[in-house]
């Protein structure tokens, strides 16, 4: 199977990305009749990436090649880590510092535009090769904040030698089969972690599509429903697995890659960019060609598999050397030489026409697969179109952690937390 722009993009769906748009108007965007110009060359690209091993030299490689065509540009790259970076955002918009080019997690958008400082970059995109649902991930509230960057889902994938040493031939497709994986996989010992699910509070809302899966809409009329049957079940049985170590205590997203390029994990949850950072760190040389992607296990037959859509866009704050920031954006997420290099060496997808169409991107057999078994089955977080969503999981993982550590049941946990958040809802 070849990506296509049907089923890598399209397949995420247009309308569930679109809806990310905030509960509440935010402030007019600048930009909405065009950047303007101003002679400013000088701009930052704030990022996570350039925090991260396997894309800091990418990244500085690409800023690079842009500041050698374009005659007068200077960019620094200011980088926070991962889980403390919408926070620094948010701590500079209000102090008036946060300026140029920001990369953005998709799920982000909606509370950096209610701050009213990101630019209006539809005067941007027009006539540009974006595939639509790609596009669409850089919008809130009608509005284009962002240029899409990169984007797929969050899922499974595992290490088939791992499986196959403890006797699992093929990939499971429901619960049950996922539950008597986890088990044998577990009697290899040695230390071998079965699954490398979320337990660390950080990043707990990695249930969130596990509550899909067992039934549960999260989100109804604009209302938090969790503690419904379905949620509680999906929480009954993650805290079984807990409970009998087929999930370890404690492991974040980075502890689960650990033990993945450590070859101690068959299973964890990720984008499409972790096979670069599991591998690179890897002393297993043949990694890479033992991962495999795995559609989400569904609780009955015929079920669909669940995901959370994940993505990254390049927005623009508005102040001095906005138009400068904006054609950087534009160039390094349309330019294929830039797009495809940084997929070649990262493993982030392209998010134009032509970007997917190239050989590179078409004949990478695990990028294929991940589209076709996660991507295809993603979906935006109830939370995200809410400006409030960081504090809403936030909610919902201290709540979820008091479930696997036994201090509340999950009915009651789950409870808490449809109460707490609703709380939030403006």
């Amino acid at each position: 199977m070849h990506i296509t722009r049907r089923t890598f993009l399209g397949a995420i769906g247009l309308t569930t990305l679109a809806a990310c748009a905030p509960s509440t108007q935010a402030p007019t965007p600048a930009g909405s009749e065009g950047l303007k110009d101003d002679g400013v060359k000088e701009f930052p690209f704030t990022s996570w990436s350039f925090n991260e091993a396997v894309t800091k030299q990418p990244m500085q490689d690409a800023i690079d090649k842009y500041s050698a065509a374009n005659a007068g540009v200077k960019i620094t790259t200011p980088s926070y880590p991962y889980n403390d970076y919408l926070n620094q955002l948010l701590l500079q918009v209000q102090g008036g510092q946060l300026k140029g080019a920001i990369q953005l997690d998709v799920a982000w958008l909606a509370t950096l535009a209610a701050t009213g400082k990101l630019v209006d970059l539809r005067s941007v995109v027009g006539g540009l090769d974006y595939a639509p649902a790609a596009l669409a991930l850089g919008q809130s509230n009608g509005v284009q904040y962002g240029l899409p960057w990169t984007f797929a889902g969050i899922g499974l994938i595992a290490n088939n030698e791992l499986l196959t040493r403890a006797g699992v031939t093929a990939p499971p497709k429901t619960v049950a089969e996922f539950e008597a994986a986890l088990t044998a996989v577990k009697g290899l010992g040695n230390g071998i972690v079965p699954w490398a699910g979320m337990t660390k509070v950080d990043q707990l809302k990695d249930v969130i599509p596990w509550m899909w899966e067992f039934g549960s809409p999260i989100v109804r009329d604009n209302r938090i429903v969790i503690g419904d049957d379905g949620s509680v079940e999906a929480l009954t049985w993650y805290k079984k697995l807990y409970d009998q170590k087929l999930i370890a205590a404690d492991v974040n997203r980075v502890d689960a890659r650990a033990l993945m390029s450590q070859g101690k994990t068959a299973f964890y949850e990720d984008a499409i960019g972790g096979k670069a950072t599991v591998t690179k760190s890897s002393p297993d040389k043949d990694l890479a060609a033992k991962l495999q992607p795995v559609a989400r296990p569904v609780k009955a037959g015929g079920d669909k598999p669940r995901h959370l859509a994940w993505g990254q866009v390049i927005a623009v704050m508005n102040g001095a050397g906005a138009a400068a920031a904006a054609n950087f954006a534009k160039t390094v997420t349309t330019d294929k030489g830039y797009a495809v290099d940084w997929f070649t060496r990262t493993g982030l997808p392209p998010t134009t026409n032509a970007g997917l169409a190239d050989t590179a991107v078409k004949n990478d057999k695990f990028a294929t697969d991940f589209s076709a078994q996660i991507g295809a089955n993603s979906s935006a977080s109830p939370f995200w179109g809410y400006p409030q969503f960081s504090q809403m999981e936030k909610v919902l993982a201290e709540e979820v952690q008091s479930i696997l550590i036994g201090k509340k049941t999950p009915k009651d946990a789950l409870a808490s937390a449809r109460d707490r958040m609703n709380a939030l809802i403006k």
